[in-house]
């Protein structure tokens, strides 16, 4: 059976998890609690620094930050997500499709440069604490912020080109949950080498850049809490850095494991494959609430004050 050739189709059809697809409905269930607690916690991470004007600090404007990302990377696939899972609302249309994968890849890579920052917050206010105020001021910290923005935007945009100006033919189911970028490129007719080449070479640079730095970051703190006098302050640090890089690592495997299973993977299960990608969207925006803001002792107190009102 032939197909027209397509350079712009009206829409694409969204299969879920293939082969779980009788499963689907139980399993939106605690893909839904996990978006709920998404949301809320980071909702109330960014009320709690609105209001309190003690906490209009840089470390906490990157929090605020981050929770602002978290909510727009969750916001933009669950709801679809969901809906595919429990309602059978397989479609969505080709301009959808193609802002979903934008703010996907993009606030990804943004969440990448906060981190990264936020990293480099703690070594400033762990090792070099006296020139910490100094260096990291507010304005310092919105210009990384919106650098962080101006990346993962300035990356994004030409491949969003690439894909709208690929042509389709042939079915439009894409075997994913959400418009990942190379689930989409699989369905173009012709030449797709340029996507995959530029997707690749973003990804790996990004991401092993960004994680080498942070890693960084956090083996020159423990250095410095090692030599800590206080076994309780040296104890306090490893377990701070413990988690940070916990949630970090839950944040960059995943990913890193589905964007490289798209191209190479055919010998791994497609549901594994594509229950880690949206795990992927879920588990760090539900952690990084409680791990960067709930575990900070200001945040705690204001949380605890809120509630006490």
């Amino acid at each position: 059976m032939s197909y027209p050739n397509s350079s712009s189709p009206s829409s694409f059809i969204l299969t879920g998890i293939p082969g779980l697809e009788d499963a689907q409905f139980w399993i939106a269930f605690p893909f839904c609690t996990m978006y709920f607690m998404a949301v809320l916690g980071n909702v109330i991470l960014l009320l709690l620094i609105r209001r309190d004007p003690s906490l209009h600090l840089p470390m906490f404007y990157l929090l605020s930050m981050l929770a602002a990302i978290d909510l727009t990377l969750t916001t933009s696939t669950m709801p679809k997500l969901l809906s595919i899972f429990w309602f059978q609302s397989h479609e969505i249309n080709f301009e959808g499709c193609v802002a979903q994968m934008f703010f996907i890849h993009s606030f990804s890579i943004v969440e990448s440069g906060v981190l990264l920052t936020m990293a480099f917050d703690r070594y400033l206010a762990i090792c070099k604490p006296l020139h910490y105020s100094a260096i990291l001021t507010g304005p310092t910290t919105a210009k990384l912020g919106l650098a962080a923005v101006v990346r993962g935007t300035a990356i994004m945009t030409p491949l969003t080109c690439m894909v709208t100006n690929l042509s389709y033919c042939g079915p439009r189911v894409i075997h994913h949950s959400y418009c990942e970028h190379m689930s989409v490129v699989k369905l173009a007719c012709g030449d797709t080498q340029p996507n995959n080449i530029y997707g690749l070479t973003a990804a790996t640079v990004v991401v092993g850049s960004d994680s080498i730095l942070i890693a960084a970051s956090y083996i020159l703190i423990l250095k410095e809490t090692i030599g800590l006098s206080s076994r309780e302050a040296c104890l306090k640090s490893f377990s701070t850095c413990g988690s940070h890089i916990g949630v970090i690592l839950l944040f960059y495997i995943p990913g890193l494991f589905s964007f490289y299973t798209q191209r190479w993977g055919q010998r791994i299960p497609a549901h594994f494959h594509i229950l880690m990608a949206d795990l992927y969207l879920l588990v760090p925006p539900m952690l990084n609430p409680f791990i960067y803001g709930m575990r900070t002792k200001p945040i705690r107190e204001q949380m605890l004050r809120l509630l006490w009102q």
